[in-house]
Formats: C-alpha cells, sequence, structure tokens
C-alpha cells in the first residue's frame, strides 16, 4: 500500500492525552475500516498505533514517548504519513512469563484473548524490571490478574 500523507495539528485532549485528527478521506483510503491498525511517522520517527473514534471523530494517538522521539509538541503543525499495519502484532512472551503461564490452569488462555496492547502491557511490565525479585513479582502480578 502506498503511503498516505496529511497536513495536522497536534491536538490536546484533557490533561494528558494528545493526538491528530485523521481525515475521513485518509481513513476510507486505509479501507480497513474506522479502527485500522497503522504505522505513524512524524518527521524521522515511526512507530505502530491504532485509530480511534471519539466524538465522532478518528484520532491518531501519539503518546509522550513518541512526541519525544519525534520533537513535536501540542499545537505543532505536523506533517503525518500513515500506511496500513498488515504485520503481526504479537510481542515474543518471555520465558518466565510463559513459563508461569503454562503452569497455571486458564492462564495461557486468558492471555491469548487479550488484545495485542494488553499483553504488551504484560510483556513490557515483565521486561522492565530491573531486579529479579521485581521480574518474579511482576509475573506473579500478571498471571493473578489474567485469573481474576
Amino acid at each position: 500500500m502506498t503511503a498516505l500523507k496529511f497536513h495536522a495539528v497536534l491536538e490536546t485532549h484533557g490533561r494528558t492525552a494528545t493526538g491528530i485528527e485523521v481525515p475521513d478521506e485518509i481513513v476510507e483510503a486505509l479501507g480497513s475500516g474506522r479502527r485500522p491498525p497503522v504505522t505513524v511517522t512524524l518527521g524521522a520517527h515511526t512507530y505502530r498505533s491504532t485509530l480511534g473514534v471519539m466524538g465522532g471523530r478518528t484520532l491518531l494517538p501519539v503518546s509522550a514517548e513518541h512526541r519525544r522521539l519525534a520533537g513535536v509538541a501540542a499545537g505543532d503543525s505536523l506533517e503525518v504519513v500513515l500506511e496500513l499495519d498488515t504485520a503481526p502484532r504479537d510481542l515474543p512472551v518471555p520465558a518466565d512469563l510463559a513459563a508461569a503461564l503454562d503452569a497455571a490452569p486458564g492462564a495461557a488462555e486468558a492471555f491469548a484473548r487479550l488484545s495485542p496492547s494488553a499483553r504488551k502491557r504484560h510483556i513490557v511490565a515483565v521486561e522492565s524490571a530491573r531486579q529479579a525479585e521485581t521480574r518474579a513479582r511482576r509475573v506473579a502480578q500478571a498471571v493473578d490478574a489474567l485469573l481474576a
């Protein structure tokens, strides 16, 4: 698919949510419904996201991390490049988390039913732990949350 370019202002919604309104013709050109997975390029920074609909507007979220990496701020006028993202969205599951999921009846199945972003939250929480004790605690918390 060809990259789709448009210009927009990076808007602030509430206290922390920041995003870009995506024109309807861009959403239609993506050809994958109202909430398609996309690859976003802002300047030299590219990331994966999903369009969302809020108040009848199609919005592209831009997290604080992505704003920092792209060197942009709320109020900036930007050139936005979108492409339909058809690549698999799954991250590899760390071995210790996978073992804990397999050991707890029903946990692996519950994990598999989660959305890619929900699975990512558990994986990132485990992988970002600096100490072994913290990592083990986060693995246990993930399993407990899945079985709750």
